[in-house]
């Protein structure tokens, strides 16, 4: 499975580049003739609106970018439908919103989905279907999509394409000493000093996303390659493991499941909540809910179904989860036990199965 961004695939004025999807998809024809089964999540929709409207530079505010996105789309899939039809594949397009991987039922159309389109021999071009996504529960970018869709699908390996070879150990364009990380543990904190910030104006990712993403796939079982798109025979050397083709993220020992995944990496925290050590040990140890008896304090607004943050006595934060309760409840129902509680459904904060104590 690879995952290509807008700067990739469009050039600065939101052209398509036709050359470098022509050379993207020649990849994935040998790949397919070598008995591979090959997904693509490609981002370059809005980037290809901002050019069919004739806008001079990109916008920020969230309704131009999805009637941007509605317009791009159907131009960037037409491109992939005429160059993989060369190869005599079939490209098939698939938008996804985060809601598909939050809702099982919706995970399993998606998943069922998904696996006909390959048993029929097709290319699915995924992209999120930002025409329609919310504001609040959106990717963001298309890194974590695809690494979402990479568990979702049990891929083998997920490569995400960038303008860069990898991921370095400093910023290359302001340190002439960084040198190319060839393989690392996806639990790597040091790592988050070694990213940038957001990539090229063009697109909404960056080595930073790139590196959650890697760590979603890790967490889920598969590995992941971070290398550069224009790099000849890439996503063969990446399938067949070749040293040196980028940075490589071993598949983590522990796996979590695609709604655990879901609130740990993809979604963003409204908040804080303290807890002290008994509530911490219980989390931790024995997979509990969290109630609001362990609860000492808390930071920022949320509302009921929001995700949080969950810090320990030391002020670490140690898990995530969605909270059933806003902050106007909790703080009037923390540190109080259920039985205290005139309703005692507020003490009950994050459910077990919406917590995940955050991979370290």
């Amino acid at each position: 499975m690879a995952k290509v961004g807008s700067s990739s695939v469009t050039d600065e004025l939101g052209v398509i580049d036709v050359a470098a999807i022509t050379g993207l998809c020649g990849q994935i024809a040998a790949l397919r003739a070598a008995g591979h089964r090959v997904l693509l999540v490609s981002s370059g929709a809005v980037s290809a609106g901002v050019r069919a409207f004739g806008l001079s530079a990109r916008p920020t505010d969230l309704p131009t970018l999805q009637a941007l996105s509605a317009a791009g789309q159907s131009r960037l899939m037409r491109v992939y439908d005429d160059v993989l039809g060369a190869h005599g594949l079939v490209a098939a397009q698939v938008l996804l919103v985060a809601y598909d991987f939050v809702n099982r039922t919706q995970y399993l159309h998606a998943r069922q989905t998904l696996a006909r389109l390959l048993e029929l021999g097709a290319v699915p071009v995924i992209n999120e279907n930002d025409a329609i996504a919310d504001d609040e529960i959106r990717y963001g970018d298309n890194d974590r999509l695809a690494a979402l869709v990479a568990h979702l699908v049990g891929a083998d390996v997920l490569v995400l394409l960038t303008d860069t070879p990898g991921l370095f150990t400093a910023d290359p364009r302001a340190d002439a000493s960084a040198s190319l990380i060839e393989e690392v543990l996806a639990s790597d904190a040091e790592l988050d000093a070694a990213v940038g910030g957001t990539g090229s104006n063009r697109g909404s990712g960056g080595m930073a996303s790139k590196l959650a993403a890697a760590r979603i796939a890790s967490w889920s079982g598969v590995r992941a390659v971070i290398a550069a798109a224009d790099r000849p025979g890439v996503l063969a050397d990446a399938a067949a493991d070749v040293k040196g083709v980028g940075t490589v993220f071993r598949p983590h020992d522990r796996r979590l499941s695609a709604r655990k995944l879901w609130i740990a990496f993809a979604v963003g925290s409204s908040g804080r909540v303290d807890v002290d050590a008994g509530a911490q040990r219980a989390l931790v140890e024995r997979g509990s809910s969290l109630l609001a008896a362990g609860v000492t304090g808390m930071r920022g607004s949320f509302a009921a179904g929001d995700a949080v943050e969950v810090a320990g006595p030391d002020g670490r934060v140690f898990a995530k989860g969605l909270v059933l309760v806003g902050h106007e409840v909790l703080a009037a129902v923390a540190g109080r036990r259920t039985a205290e509680l005139p309703d005692p459904t507020q003490g009950l904060v994050v459910h077990a199965d919406d917590l995940v104590t955050v991979p370290a």
